[in-house]
């Protein structure tokens, strides 16, 4: 059953969100007056070298909780998808991806509410540049061995749906 959206109004906007409020009608009639959050394409990377993934241990003040968590990040105007997944890789953990990126997945953490969209790609090679030029990102970058990634999930330390995604794929 598809909802019907009559109209649209906007709440708040800046250059990351558009907040709004729709005016949504379910198929038996009712209205509800729903919010919404737009916002612009995500991309991030997988980088697997010799069964480790590597990963950033991040806090997120939202939740105010810490989490292992793949790059990820924004396209900027006129950048590809594919760029920006090796800016970010490079940005946030002072890794440059050498090889090929493959598309490896494409993802909208939560529809219900967000119209968030992550592509995802994946490296297979990686040298090490130097310090992260986003230190701020997160607390410390690590290369996690494939065969940790479960014990992570179960303990709470993966919990990032993106993230989740990814690695969940990959098994």
């Amino acid at each position: 059953m598809r909802w019907r959206v009559n109209s649209k109004r906007t709440l708040y906007q800046d250059q990351w969100v558009h907040l709004r409020t729709a005016d949504v009608e379910l198929p038996d009639g009712r209205h509800l007056d729903h919010r919404l959050i737009e916002t612009g394409p995500g991309v991030g990377a997988v980088v697997v070298v010799d069964h480790k993934v590597l990963l950033l241990w991040r806090h997120r003040f939202i939740t105010d909780t810490w989490g292992w968590e793949i790059p990820l990040g924004g396209i900027e105007p006129g950048e590809s998808a594919e760029a920006a997944a090796r800016r970010e890789v490079e940005e946030e953990t002072g890794w440059r991806p050498t090889g090929a990126l493959t598309p490896l997945t494409y993802t909208q953490p939560s529809p219900g509410l967000i119209t968030s969209e992550h592509h995802i790609f994946r490296a297979e090679q990686a040298e090490l540049i130097g310090e992260p030029r986003d230190y701020f990102e997160s607390e410390r970058i690590e290369w996690i061995p494939l065969t940790d990634v479960r014990r992570l999930i179960d303990t709470g330390d993966i919990t990032a749906a993106t993230t989740l995604t990814v690695l969940l794929y990959l098994a």
